[in-house]
């Protein structure tokens, strides 16, 4: 049942995990042994380099040196030795652990040495080799001719990206410490890293192209869990994260002259509390459960809702639709009588043994945490019915004219007005649609050169590629997918050669799987978080453009489907073993491993990543689904209702929020009978989401409430999509506009090449197109 009385989680959302504990999720547990290798590799040449001393007692120009001469030692033709260089080189980027004493020594000097391979050229030459290793048609062939692959089968691609890897990592994070050279660097790596130099495309397109090739089978060795590391860590370090998101929101607002956002969105989260469903309620409803199912189904006792009405699932574990429908039954049943208030439950409920917690209450801060928004939509939608009613026409989008509407409407137009609030995408969908009905007079759009944009045009033409095998890799990756033959091997970087003999062995490589795909499924929901939120800064159509493919390749089923599982095991899953992550594993003697020792796991109240992975994917689904009702009615097609309330037991503010607004915007085609059932969900969603004036949710008398004509909607919305991308991107522009030539003689002199057999066919053409057409002259004098 996962824990019931599940504490308040302190978690901080952020744009990654502490830096330690980036760089350990880059390994397997079964690339342990590597680890040694490639200190072998280095210190064998080292010792015949620089004769006894250290790495650590080097002064700078000597350390350049030797790594001048390892770099030298990677343009040999030898593919072995070549090899051996690399490895050196990721045993410098890992920190050079064999002469450091604790943890914070190989970190620092990880940093140290990944901005030294930087300053001398090291990526561009592991960027090289990147390019010919995924060209290796040699390596393909022999992966595809294998029943089972194993890391050896991707031993040269697996050092290249972990030193790739350990240098865009450790440079992009800032420290307060970090000496003004270094700061150079980074923004020169990131120009680097954003617009292209030696190449047509950015970095990112080429992991782009890794990962598509990967799924369409074609390179099955490829490691996964590492291209998609780093490419989420490229985007973050290019793009920027959340706050610098944030930032750049802020400025642009300013620059398009419009008001000041109401609030910083992620200070508000971080001072939300979560809501605390009762402790005690769990054990009733067993009760009520164990006696439904010896068949009596007498009058329930009064057992009142909890304060996020989410144990009223007959059985959380149930994938299957009887689950959801027995579930509905059960709202019906408990009707409003359930709805009883604290008091009156405590006196009815037996008390609990005093060895129990304390009962925590719902307390929420005094006054509503977001300031309400309103659209110019609807005010529009406001003064329209209001005109229809009291003077019986409309004025189309004019706000202005009250004339004749009674005082209080008056007073509901200032208050909406007040609140008003134009997004960024409002101001560029109406700008979007001036040039489309302007083209000539308005002149070619300045288009800013941002990461993002360069990013958007090289990816334009296979972006639904793209998002295709990425969802795929999420599919394999989720822990609620059955293990099917046509489905790709995600496990290729993490089976060792030989398998498993022990049971240890076995306890070990479950451990390293299970964590291996939470890597994955956090790193893929992360990289499409951070291209929807700034595809949705930098232009709405891109945006509409990346969300629409995610769609139609099933993104929302997906999502739904992974959180049909028991949520908060996922949260509480155990799959690390702290002494075998990186650095530890590297300067601290290994304890003996045992079957017990693997079971107890670390102690830590949650997973952070798995908690991260959960928040994104609501954030994605959200994003897909806001202001679209042809995708809302998805959500309620899908039976999502159920599902994202046994989410809500995850008591973390962020992610109850994000729950919430998905229950939100789907409750008027819920039905009275779901909102009377679930009057407590109601309150938390008026509670913790912002509030859009006029916005009928909690009732569905709205017109948003009636059948809709989803399929035109998403039409409509392709068309914009396409003329947007065609009038921006498809050069050269359409000859529309172009000049004609209009004299006779040169038209007719023109030569035109004809296919071979067309005077064979040239008589009865004449007679089907020309002879056999009558000429209607009156119709020339017409339009003159």
């Amino acid at each position: 049942q996962g824990s019931v009385d599940c504490p308040n989680l302190e978690f901080e959302y952020g744009d990654a995990d502490g830096h330690g504990v980036e760089l350990a999720e880059l390994y397997s547990y079964t690339e342990e042994p590597e680890l040694s290798t490639n200190r072998r590799c280095f210190e064998e040449d080292f010792h015949t380099q620089v004769q006894g001393r250290r790495w650590l007692e080097l002064d700078g120009a000597q350390q350049k040196a030797y790594v001048m001469h390892l770099l030298d030692g990677l343009e040999v033709v030898n593919r072995d030795k070549r090899l051996k260089v690399a490895r050196a080189i990721l045993y410098l980027a890992q920190g050079v652990f064999g002469d450091c004493d604790n943890e914070g020594d190989v970190l620092h000097w990880s940093r140290h040495n990944s901005f030294l391979l930087y300053q001398l050229g090291t990526f561009t030459a592991f960027l090289e080799l990147l390019n010919m290793e995924i060209d290796n048609s040699q390596a393909c062939s022999s992966a595809l001719r294998k029943p089972a692959i194993s890391l050896a089968d991707s031993t040269e691609l697996r050092v290249l990206l972990s030193v790739m890897y350990l240098m865009v990592e450790n440079i992009r994070v800032e420290q307060e410490t970090d000496p003004p050279e270094w700061k150079t660097c980074r923004e020169t790596f990131r120009m680097e890293l954003s617009f292209p130099v030696h190449t047509e495309e950015p970095f990112a397109l080429l992991l782009f192209m890794m990962v598509t090739k990967f799924c369409s089978g074609h390179a099955p060795h490829f490691p996964m869990k590492k291209v998609l590391l780093l490419l989420w860590k490229v985007l973050l370090f290019t793009l920027g994260g959340f706050e610098a998101l944030q930032a750049m929101k802020v400025r642009k607002r300013e620059e398009l002259g419009l008001p000041p956002l109401p609030e910083d969105s992620i200070q508000v989260m971080r001072s939300m509390r979560a809501a605390s469903p009762p402790t005690y309620s769990i054990d009733l409803m067993e009760q009520q459960q164990q006696q439904q199912k010896r068949g009596h189904r007498s009058r329930r006792p009064l057992v009142k809702q909890d304060s996020l009405d989410i144990y009223n699932e007959r059985d959380p574990f149930k994938n299957d639709e009887a689950g959801v429908d027995e579930e509905e039954t059960d709202d019906v049943d408990s009707g409003i009588e359930g709805e009883l208030d604290l008091m009156e439950r405590d006196a009815i409920i037996p008390t609990m043994p005093a060895q129990r917690p304390p009962i925590e209450r719902v307390s929420f801060p005094k006054g509503l945490p977001w300031a309400p928004k309103v659209r110019q939509k609807d005010i529009e939608h406001f003064l329209e019915a209001s005109r229809n009613k009291f003077i019986g026409f409309s004025l189309g989008q004019d706000t202005e004219t009250l004339i004749g509407l009674p005082r209080p409407i008056h007073e509901s137009v200032k208050t909406l007005k007040q609140h008003k609030y134009v997004s960024i995408s409002d101001v560029q969908i109406k700008n979007e649609e001036e040039l489309e009905k302007c083209p000539m007079s308005l002149g070619e759009e300045e288009v800013q050169e941002t990461p993002c944009e360069i990013l958007y045009r090289a990816m334009l033409y296979n972006l639904p590629q793209y998002m295709i095998a990425l969802l795929k890799i999420l599919l394999a990756a989720a822990p609620t997918s059955k293990a099917k033959t046509d489905s790709i091997n995600i496990l290729a970087d993490v089976l060792p050669e030989e398998m498993p003999i022990t049971v240890l062995q076995s306890m070990k490589l479950g451990i390293d799987v299970n964590r291996h795909k939470e890597i994955i499924v956090k790193s893929i929901s992360a990289l499409l978080l951070l291209l929807l939120k700034h595809f949705k800064l930098n232009h709405i159509y891109q945006f509409e453009y990346v969300s629409q493919h995610l769609v139609f390749a099933n993104c929302i089923p997906l999502i739904l489907k992974f959180f049909n599982q028991n949520i908060m095991s996922y949260i509480t899953a155990k799959n690390s073993i702290s002494v075998l992550d990186y650095p530890h594993c590297t300067v601290c003697d290994l304890p003996e491993l045992t079957a017990e020792s693997l079971e107890a796991g670390d102690n830590n109240q949650f997973c952070w990543r798995n908690l991260f992975s959960c928040i994104n994917l609501l954030r994605i689904l959200n994003k897909l689904t806001k202001w679209k009702h042809s995708r809302t009615m998805m959500l309620v097609v899908f039976k999502s209702a159920p599902i994202l309330k046994r989410a809500l037991k995850v008591k973390q503010a962020m992610m109850q929020l994000y729950v919430l607004k998905l229950l939100k915007i789907q409750t008027k085609y819920l039905g009275r009978q779901w909102r009377k059932s679930n009057m407590k969900t109601m309150s938390a969603i008026y509670q913790k989401v912002r509030h859009r004036m006029n916005d009928d949710w909690a009732y569905g008398n709205d017109i948003d409430a009636r059948p809709w004509d989803f399929q035109a909607e998403e039409c409509t919305l392709r068309a914009n999509i396409e003329a947007f991308n065609s009038r921006r991107y498809d050069k050269p522009q359409d000859s529309e506009f172009a000049p004609v030539d209009n004299c006779l003689q040169s038209v007719l002199g023109q030569r035109l090449e004809l296919p071979e057999d067309f005077h064979y066919s040239y008589e009865l053409w004449l007679e089907r197109e020309v002879f056999s057409q009558p000429i209607r002259w009156e119709e020339l004098l017409h339009y003159q």
